[in-house]
């Protein structure tokens, strides 16, 4: 028993003999002069230390310091530009002995740290630059030991040379930032800031903990994780792993709840796989993705690699077209530092239905150039937009709003801010295999835009349409505003009735039609795009027919009202037919004006004129028709009296329900004047001599006028 007692009691005695003497033989308060001292060689500012330096005990064997200020320069608003509660250095109690202080641990406990800028640029840090160049350039040698005050064993002017100290690690709580500039009217705050390390040693594994939360204006961000971190001597390499970080963030638009990053390792020029996720809301937008990627980064920090850079991301809200949307990213990104260069090989991404791969480059500057390729199998563009249930978005986006009484109110209309452009210099190609908008559908679209400075150009596009194809091209200049836009469309070979069925729910028109556009614009609001269009259509269409009417139907009722025959009451089919149909039309602030529109058939030949409003949607057209062939060919029987006489019907009201009007005046009066005509050749040819001089003419003219005015 008495043997286990002094095996407990030797060791006992022991620690308790090293504290005391640890207490009796090394005062903490030597180090405080030299501490002062050295900080004002190294920063120039004045080092303050309230209280003495007293040994810790619990729970471990340190130095504790009370409050400590560094002080600013004279002109700022802040007393201090660091300033800490306490500060607790952790030491090794053998090498004390030695006079060799290897400091466990820094706890520093309510650290404040203040950058500032005043209105002239002059920033408070500046004194650390100054004094650690004049600390450089320094020529006189410190005063001598020997010189200094010798009064005690605890003067530490001459025993604090002979202490060598060496820091192992730093815990830092309750910390906080402040970095305001004056000049540029910014502040940003830090606050529960904190900070542990553990064990360091060069060529071991350290783990570090950190967290800290901010405001930037009306910003709001927290921030914390872990990670590893192993340091060889001299600095010269060092190696990350098992990284974790956890972000939030708020602004009055955006609330990003969790911003995850995780590596599991991060070593230079090897593949480290990291993981991300996000999950907030941005702009009334509800964000939920998580991706991950396999990072390479070489040593000199010249190119990073994100090879299979995956994301799978569920949005959420009345904003998008469709909702939920679900999107998924698959593709490969390399990003050349030393040119500033970023090359992404886009494999799959999609969005519900569609889907796209291709390749983009970007070159980073004062204005990024970017230049890329596209692709899409299917693009259904109603389908995405939502625009196959009635027409229009179910989010009820339209351009009227309505009053608490019910009323509706016209949504004031804004030109679209297209300052973005002036940034911008792209250049790309997109390619489409099958796409469809406002139900019309096209095979093979090919289009090559850019925009540079201000200037958006569709420098071609190309598509089939119809059994036929189509070719534009257009320019949006934006450097200005209202902006100003140019159009250049040709349409070949296209069937127009299944593209107006499609397109408008209208068949009035058939047969094959070749259209040529020139036209231009100014403004983007949408009343303004039809007010200001302008700019010449021609149309040349081949082998169909106008639905709705059937003019030779309409002349033979007409014509055998007046004669007071008996009508035909069997109706027949409302077309009519033409082997050519062509017309040049004027497009000028909503009115569209034509005058040489022409129409042939075999049985008629038509030549009309007039005009339409495609804002107000009706339309005022005379057309006039001459009969060349039989009527037989329509389904009725033969007018052979009408033939060479041009008989005008004019089209008048909306453009859902036109109504044809026959204008059988001017009719009756070329009939007399034909069958005078042949009268007088009859008369001619049995007197055997000509009597249709001038007089005879006018004679008949005032005939004519009398009956029908």
């Amino acid at each position: 028993m008495k043997k286990l007692f002094l095996f407990i009691a030797i060791p006992v005695v022991a620690v308790i003999g090293a504290l005391l003497a640890l207490v009796l033989l090394v005062n903490p308060n030597q180090f405080k002069p030299l501490i002062v001292e050295q900080a004002k060689a190294q920063t120039g500012l004045d080092l303050v230390i309230e209280g003495d330096i007293g040994w810790q005990f619990f729970p471990a064997i340190g130095l504790e310091i009370g409050k400590t200020e560094l002080r600013n320069p004279e002109g700022f608003s802040k007393p201090n530009m660091f300033k800490v509660d306490s500060v607790v250095v952790e030491v090794s109690v053998t090498p004390l002995l030695s006079k060799q202080l290897e400091v466990g641990n820094i706890v520093l406990d309510g650290a404040e740290f203040s950058m500032e800028t005043l209105k002239d640029g002059t920033k408070n840090i500046d004194a650390l630059t100054k004094a650690q160049s004049a600390q450089t350039t320094e020529d006189t040698p410190q005063p001598a030991a020997s010189e200094a005050p010798a009064q005690t064993t605890e003067d530490s002017s001459a025993k604090g040379e002979e202490w060598s100290i060496n820091l192992a690690g730093v815990t830092i709580s309750n910390a906080a930032v402040e970095v305001l500039d004056k000049q540029a009217g910014t502040s940003l705050k830090l606050y529960d800031v904190a900070l542990s390390l553990s064990e360091f040693a060069f060529d071991r594994w350290t783990h570090v903990e950190f967290a800290a939360k901010g405001e930037n204006n009306q910003q709001k961000f927290a921030t914390q994780g872990e990670a590893e971190f192993r340091l060889a001597k001299g600095m010269a390499d060092y190696a990350l792993r098992n990284i974790k970080l956890d972000n939030s963030f708020s602004d009055p638009a955006t609330k990003m709840d969790s911003i995850k990053l995780a590596l599991d390792t991060f070593e230079f020029d090897k593949v480290n796989a990291l993981t991300y996720s996000v999950k907030g809301q941005a702009a009334e937008l509800a964000i939920d993705m998580t991706g991950s990627a396999s990072l390479t980064v070489d040593k000199a920090i010249s190119k990073v690699v994100m090879g299979g850079l995956n994301f799978e991301a569920n949005l959420e809200g009345n904003s998008l077209p469709q909702s939920p949307m679900k999107v998924a990213l698959n593709s490969d990104l390399t990003f050349d530092l030393t040119k500033s260069h970023l090359a992404l090989a886009l494999k799959k991404l999609t969005a519900n239905a569609l889907e796209f791969d291709g390749k983009a480059d970007v070159t980073l500057g004062d204005i990024p150039k970017v230049r890329f390729s596209l692709h899409s199998p299917n693009i259904d563009l109603d389908e995405f937009l939502g625009l196959n249930q009635g027409g229009e978005k179910a989010s009820g986006s339209g351009e009227a709003s309505t009053t608490k009484g019910g009323e509706q109110t016209a949504k004031e209309e804004v030109e679209p801010d297209l300052s973005a452009l002036k940034t911008l210099d792209v250049k790309g190609d997109i390619t489409i295999d099958k796409f469809k908008a406002n139900n019309a559908k096209m095979q093979n679209v090919k289009a090559s835009f850019s925009v540079n400075r201000g200037v958006a150009e569709l420098t071609s596009f190309t598509s089939n349409l119809y059994q036929g194809s189509i070719s534009a091209s257009g320019k949006l200049d934006a450097r200005k505003s209202p902006a100003t836009y140019s159009i250049v469309n040709r349409v070949q070979g296209v069937l127009v009735q299944p593209l107006l069925i499609d397109v408008a729910q209208n068949d009035k028109l058939e047969g094959t039609g070749n259209i040529d556009m020139n036209l231009v614009g100014r403004s983007l609001k949408p009343s303004a795009i039809q007010e200001n269009l302008a700019g010449t259509v021609l149309v040349n269409f081949a082998d169909g027919a106008v639905n709705g009417i059937n003019v030779a139907q309409m002349i033979r009722t007409n014509y055998a009202k007046i004669k007071g025959q008996k009508l035909d009451d069997k109706e027949g089919v409302q077309k009519t037919d033409f082997s050519a149909l062509k017309a040049t039309l004027k497009l000028d602030k909503g009115n569209i004006v034509t005058n040489d529109m022409t129409m042939q058939s075999p049985l008629l030949r038509i030549r009309g004129k007039g005009k339409a409003n495609y804002i107000k949607q009706d339309v005022d057209f005379t057309v006039s028709t001459s009969v060349v062939g039989s009527l037989e060919g329509q389904g009725g029987k033969d007018i052979d009296e009408l033939r060479d006489v041009t008989i005008p019907i004019n089209v008048s009201g909306s453009w859902d329900d036109p109504k044809f009007k026959l204008v059988f005046d001017d009719v009756l009066k070329q009939k007399a004047e034909k069958e005078l005509e042949r009268g007088l050749e009859k008369l001619d040819e049995k007197l055997g001599e000509k009597i249709k001089d001038e007089k005879t003419k006018e004679a008949v003219d005032n005939l004519i006028k009398g009956l029908f005015n």
